[in-house]
């Protein structure tokens, strides 16, 4: 049974990044991975598509030939591949058993309310794939609660219109200590809690509409003209209780597995045998379970204590590759330093003279000085 992501969110977001920088780490870890590109505008990309969704249909072809605009163009694509599904289907064949990445459009409405990509991921699952919706949001979004509450909003939509397992993942969240200090910790915003402490945030942020002659204390910003409706779509996503947020540096081997690790119990995967006789540490860190980071751990990397992580980190990278480079030769050496270390402290004469024995011949002769020949 072949296992699926669905990469989607908006512009920015970081998808194709996201799929290039898994499909690596897919195979540092031995599991056979394929990308498979469904934008139509997404002409650079940094992986290899296995598939390619311009291949079917050119957005330039479209937008000359009915008249549109990129938007409208892309829907249009989305559309002809929903009608030509057969084309996937045959590409999709090629890649066998494949662990598949779908690196979708940006266009909001395409998984907001726009069915012909979610049609093609019924399908999809027709055909036996197994499908995880990760739903990629720039992290800078935790900075402005206005756009959080957005992307509240935008998440929560997602998931009721694809109804499929999915994850929503706050990328790029290794950006965070650049930007202005968040006011809350971050498990607040990854587990969605109680959002009605962001209500004066909101109101403080654009006190010009501020309700004319309402009363509040000093200290308290007066409530902007939108409160209410800040508090009903509070209200709303706190009612569905069914978002919440996964990180992701997509650039860090342990950020990357703990969230490989969420995709596989979404969507039920299960490590083969055949995953690794040769195994790496982070092989064996997927299969037994041992890569985990809660939020508390994120943001003492990424926030609080960014700086003396990098340099950890740095030193560790440094320490593996001398250790790459030396290999089997290094240790070697590093033994004899010490074999002979302990000649020169050993007081017996004859024990000392062994440094002196050549050691190119096969056969090893222990020449003494009181022996006659």
């Amino acid at each position: 049974m072949p296992f699926a992501q669905l990469v989607i969110g908006p512009p920015g977001s970081g998808k194709s990044t996201y799929c290039d920088g898994l499909h690596q780490f897919m195979s540092a870890i031995g599991r056979p991975c394929s990308v498979v590109n469904l934008d139509p505008a997404n002409d650079h990309v940094s992986y290899k598509a296995a598939l390619d969704v311009r291949d079917l249909v050119s957005l330039e072809e479209v937008m000359e030939a009915e008249e549109l605009g990129p938007n409208g163009g892309i829907l249009y694509g989305l559309e002809e591949l929903e009608h030509n599904f057969e084309w996937l289907e045959e590409g999709l064949k090629q890649l066998g058993d494949d662990y598949v990445l779908f690196d979708c459009p940006g266009q909001v409405e395409l998984f907001t309310h726009h069915s012909s990509l979610r049609n093609v991921f019924f399908r999809l699952q027709k055909l036996g794939y197994r499908l995880v919706v990760i739903n990629l949001i720039d992290s800078y979004v935790l900075t402005q609660p206005s756009l959080y509450i957005s992307a509240l909003l935008l998440a929560l939509r997602s998931m009721l219109q694809m109804d499929l397992p999915h994850l929503n993942v706050l990328t790029k969240i290794d950006n965070l200590a650049s930007y202005p200090p968040l006011n809350f910790n971050l498990d607040f915003y990854t587990e969605v809690q109680d959002l009605n402490y962001l209500l004066p945030y909101l109101d403080a942020e654009r006190p010009h509409l501020a309700t004319a002659g309402a009363k509040t204390s000093k200290s308290d910003p007066p409530p902007s003209k939108f409160h209410a409706l800040n508090a009903a779509i509070i209200e709303l996503v706190t009612d569905f209780g069914l978002v919440g947020f996964e990180t992701l540096a997509v650039e860090d081997r342990q950020s990357m597995a703990t969230l490989l690790r969420a995709v596989d119990r979404a969507g039920g995967y299960a490590f083969g045998p055949a995953e690794g006789a040769n195994s790496t540490v982070w092989e064996v860190a997927m299969r037994e379970g041992a890569t985990t980071m809660e939020p508390r751990d994120v943001q003492e990397r990424w926030i609080d204590r960014r700086e003396e992580f990098d340099e950890l980190e740095r030193k560790q990278w440094e320490e593996e590759g001398k250790a790459l480079r030396g290999g089997p030769a290094a240790e070697q050496e590093e033994q004899d330093q010490k074999m002979e270390n302990q000649l020169d402290e050993d007081s017996d004469p004859e024990m000392r003279q062994l440094r002196n024995v050549p050691l190119q011949d096969s056969g090893i002769k222990i020449i003494r000085k009181d022996d006659p020949r």
